[in-house]
């Protein structure tokens, strides 16, 4: 099971910015670094760290941080 922070962390690398920068906040559209490899990229680190498979419609539906966070830990407040 992931938690929150991992999935911080591992968005981090990604997005190829320093480990702890993500706080969950951060809306999407003003990551300029959030475009479509980097989509690609998430979905398939989720996939291998956690063997699901997103919702295409639900990452599309994505406006923050949080949002892909909470596609990979419904309950982040149980998991930290």
């Amino acid at each position: 099971m992931i938690t929150r922070q991992e999935v911080l962390y591992e968005l981090d690398k990604v997005l190829e910015k320093p480990e702890g920068t993500l706080t969950g906040s951060e809306r999407l559209d003003d990551l300029p670094e959030w475009d479509s490899l980097a989509i690609l990229a998430y979905i398939a680190l989720v996939e291998k760290k956690t063997s699901v498979v997103l919702d295409s419609l639900l990452l599309a539906r994505a406006r923050t941080v949080n949002d892909l966070v909470l596609l990979v830990v419904p309950d982040p407040a149980a998991r930290e």
